[in-house]
């Protein structure tokens, strides 16, 4: 996604600016911390770093976008506490991608080696030390991936922990602070029960039909990349109520449909396009909704003979998107896409809509964002 609201390139330098520059100072504010456990630990955390840097930044312009709108024209809005937020609500993400890289069993992540590849290689900032020796037996290569995949474990769970002490410690009046780390708990829950669900699916232990597919969807993704950063910058830019719930149910629409979106990159588009490897959902295995729509229709038969196989090709690949295309599959996930887009704009013309024009109108060049990336 290259943008998200409608303000200004240069406006939105600034705040991407700004937002990196808060990451930098909250990594920067615990290295010395982290020194103190030894070189080792140190040298993991410092490639840890260098993998967080380089995103899409989408959920900060989301946290930074909704409360500026929200507070124009008012003075006692905490800009600086939203700001920590955002930074904050990156490092959750970052943290998020570690577990899954290790869930999935990724070594790529952003079209680069994500911090268990780069382990595997060897390719610490230091000499001190390096992935276990290759000696070309599979018990080395074992012990080698089992330290790599640990480490990264390790240290989502150290940014999951930092991103909820930033917030923890808001210098906001004590309601917004519980309200948000109630937003918080809320979203951090139902990503983990997404993620529950997926793995469930991949590994066969849940009945994959449509509607779960659709449910974990949501749930792993719509609620922290969509929903919370809305919803946050609703209370802490003292928006009304009415108008988080309703940012909220705009969010959950348009995380879905984000999502959606994301499946059908990842099964139609090149590497270069979503930075994961080419085909990697179908090598896996995965779950996504395209592979339910296709269990219902004549076609599964022949998707289920190339899907996950140990043989699997790029013609396998290529193959299956034929299937997909044939059998309605990405036809049904691109109109749901617009369904859910549809349903978002709906809800702020509704009579009762309680969300104020500006923050509208940021939705709005956001949809734009959102329509424009196409598989």
């Amino acid at each position: 996604m290259t943008r998200t609201d409608t303000r200004s390139p240069a406006a939105r330098d600034t705040t991407t600016r700004e937002i990196c520059a808060q990451i930098d100072r909250l990594v920067d504010a615990r290295s010395a911390r982290v020194a103190a456990h030894g070189p080792h630990f140190a040298e993991l955390w410092e490639l840890a770093v260098r993998r967080l840097q380089g995103g899409k930044l989408l959920r900060p312009r989301l946290v930074m976008g909704a409360f500026d709108s929200l507070a124009s024209g008012t003075t006692a809005a905490p800009r600086a506490a939203a700001l920590e937020i955002a930074a904050a609500l990156e490092i959750l993400h970052f943290s998020f991608l570690l577990h899954d890289d290790v869930i999935d069993e990724d070594l790529v992540r952003r079209g680069e080696p994500n911090l268990v590849g780069c382990l595997v290689a060897g390719k610490m900032p230091g000499n001190t030390i390096a992935a276990p020796p290759a000696d070309g037996s599979g018990d080395t290569t074992n012990r080698t991936l089992h330290w790599a995949r640990s480490s990264g474990l390790l240290v989502g769970d150290l940014m999951l922990t930092i991103a909820h002490q930033i917030i923890a410690r808001l210098h906001l009046p004590e309601h917004a602070r519980t309200r948000v780390l109630d937003l918080l708990e809320a979203a951090v829950t139902e990503t983990v029960a997404g993620e529950y669900c997926d793995v469930g699916l991949a590994d066969g232990a849940f009945v994959p039909d449509l509607s779960l597919v659709l449910d974990m969807t949501r749930m792993k993704t719509a609620s922290y990349t969509f929903e919370l950063p809305l919803r946050i910058a609703a209370v802490i830019s003292e928006a009304p109520p009415a108008a988080e719930i309703q940012l909220g149910e705009v969010g959950r629409h348009l995380g879905l449909a984000f999502q959606l979106q994301d499946d059908l990159l990842s099964a139609f588009s090149p590497s270069d396009s979503h930075g994961k490897d080419q085909f990697s959902d179908f090598r896996e295995g995965k779950e996504t909704a395209l592979i339910a729509y296709a269990r219902m229709t004549n076609a599964w038969p022949s998707v289920e003979q190339l899907l996950g196989t140990e043989g699997f090709s790029d013609d396998s690949g290529r193959r299956i998107q034929r299937l997909l295309t044939e059998c309605g599959a990405r036809e049904f996930i691109e109109t749901l896409v617009q369904d859910q887009i549809r349903t978002a704009l709906q809800v702020l013309t509704r009579d009762d809509c309680a969300v104020p024009q500006a923050t509208s109108r940021f939705i709005l060049g956001l949809v734009d964002s959102l329509d424009g990336r196409r598989a």
